[in-house]
């Protein structure tokens, strides 16, 4: 316990990577421009709580694979929101939840706190009962859509990384999880995990990678699938800065090689 808590202040202490003006002007302008379906939903929780969510739909002719994005420390952004839309061009319902819903200002969620440090207190006082709740409202209201099929996997970044790991905990029914450069429950749990879980992970980014040894031996020793990749001359959310303007050539590298990744898999599920 005292290890996660170090874990979570010096997730909380990290100095956030904030896209520039013209990278926030440019992803404004794709989002807008996107010729897919995208709306905002709302979804109630087994406590009642309701929960703002964007959803993304392919133009495909079958129902399609759902996927969770769970967005990181800074609440639901714009480039959460990018990312699902992508996942939908590449043919999957992409939902990704406002996990501060209710919590901010008046019951607002991320958009109505007043700074990025009020959206990380928020975030901190986010319980695992809350997060799971969630999550399961989530993945039935997608699931029980007639656009989709029986498979929901789910994803997250960073924060919401470790909140894909730990729901690959609790939840028996997803399809698999795909953790990017998310901390890995305790290795006790990790029997639990019924689902395949696959990380990505930046090679500078030791404070999440000094974990994923023991995670691999306790996942190996329980029979449950954890393939964690890590890509070379990148760092901590390298997929965010990867798909930024002033990405170098290891961050674009290494974020095509993710996606591609992550797009083979899901549609192999």
């Amino acid at each position: 316990m005292k290890i996660y808590h170090v874990l979570m202040l010096t997730i909380l202490l990290t100095v956030p990577f904030l896209a520039s003006s013209a990278d926030a002007d440019s992803i404004k302008d794709e989002l807008e421009k996107s010729p897919r379906h995208g709306e905002w939903v709302k979804i109630t929780a087994a406590d009642k709580h309701e929960l703002n969510a964007f959803i993304v739909f392919p133009e495909v002719k079958e129902p399609a694979t759902a996927i969770i994005v769970i967005h990181e420390i800074f609440g639901l952004t714009d480039w959460i929101r990018l990312v699902a839309d992508r996942l939908a061009a590449d043919g999957f319902v992409a939902i990704c939840p406002d996990l501060l819903s209710g919590m901010g200002p008046d019951g607002g969620g991320t958009e109505s706190f007043d700074s990025g440090d009020d959206v990380r207190r928020a975030i901190r006082g986010l319980t695992t009962e809350r997060v799971t709740t969630d999550l399961d409202a989530v993945r039935k209201y997608v699931h029980d859509l007639p656009s989709t099929n029986d498979k929901v996997a789910v994803s997250g970044f960073c924060w919401g990384g470790r909140q894909t790991f730990s729901y690959a905990v609790h939840s028996g029914v997803i399809a698999g999880a795909f953790v990017f450069y998310g901390s890995a429950p305790p290795v006790e749990e990790i029997p639990k995990i019924s689902a395949p879980v696959y990380g990505f992970y930046g090679e500078s980014d030791n404070r999440i990678n000094a974990t994923i040894d023991a995670t691999k031996a306790a996942a190996d020793a329980a029979k449950v699938k954890y393939e964690p990749i890590i890509y070379k001359g990148v760092g901590h959310a390298f997929l965010r800065r990867g798909m930024a303007e002033d990405a170098n050539e290891a961050q674009k590298k290494a974020t095509k090689e993710a996606w591609e990744r992550w797009v083979t898999l899901l549609r192999g599920l």
